[in-house]
């Protein structure tokens, strides 16, 4: 029974009423996403507008590559953009929540601050997809994009089934590349094995390749999502200041957060 107590306290290193409570705003963070996602309904003519623009941008700067990178895949090696499709699909929710949960009952006294650049940028993320709703690439075959994941898994992803879970209209920011970074720079830091430390170094050049092998993202909205990771680290920072032994990043154990 000892042994039972200390594996349930484990799992909750503040008490099981600090875990619920982060559950809680993770919770409310996805509920403010569905809630913008219903604003995009009858926007989405704005949002392929904003996506034509964003397309002459790159063009203008003489960087529109991403259909040429893609057809080039698909021809060649079909193979990287299977791998690419099965990351799309697990990164954003299986390996971000896995490591969320890793923080919270391993390194409890970093995990307040990585919670607060998620929620400073999730709520940054909903403003702007409110603000500019702007269609992925691989809703616009005419600009030479082929929709990878819908092939990949038998469903188009502008269907009814996949709309009432995802925001088809929300491609700037790219939160795979703001999350990819709100986890991978802290995996560096906590992180003690070579291996370890070379995956979570890798890993937000690994998701900016797959949003645009799969034709999910221009590369501009990539650097939004960099741009609201910064904001958000920043905000977490000053938040830290605030409140430094709670919130602050603490690279070894030690300390305790509240």
């Amino acid at each position: 029974m000892a042994r039972l107590a200390t594996t349930i306290r484990d799992l909750a290193p503040r008490g099981w009423g600090d875990a619920a409570l982060q559950f809680f705003l993770f919770f409310l963070a996805y509920n403010g996403y569905q809630v913008v996602r219903g604003l995009a309904e009858g926007r989405k003519e704005l949002a392929f507008a904003n996506a034509e623009r964003l397309i002459d941008l790159e063009r203008a700067l003489g960087t529109f590559f991403e259909p040429g990178l893609q057809t080039w895949l698909l021809d060649h090696a079909t193979w990287v953009v299977d791998a690419a499709n099965f990351m799309y699909l697990n990164s954003h929710f299986v390996i971000t929540t896995g490591f969320l949960a890793w923080l919270y009952l391993y390194r409890n006294d970093s995990f307040y601050f990585v919670r607060n650049m998620f929620m400073v940028a999730m709520a940054l993320a909903l403003v702007i997809y409110a603000a500019f709703p702007a269609a992925p690439p691989r809703l616009m075959p005419e600009f030479g994009f082929t929709d990878t994941i819908a092939a990949f898994t038998g469903q188009a992803q502008d269907s009814d089934t996949v709309g009432l879970l995802v925001n088809q209209y929300a491609a700037v920011p790219s939160m795979h590349i703001a999350f990819s970074l709100m986890i991978g720079v802290p995996g560096v830091a906590l992180t003690r094995n070579r291996l370890a430390r070379a995956w979570w170094a890798a890993y937000p050049f690994i998701v900016f390749s797959v949003i645009v092998i799969t034709g999910n993202h221009f590369w501009l909205d990539a650097a939004a999502g960099v741009a609201v990771a910064a904001v958000a680290a920043t905000a977490a920072a000053q938040l830290a200041r605030l409140r430094p032994h709670q919130w602050a990043f603490r690279v070894a154990p030690g300390e305790a957060a509240a």
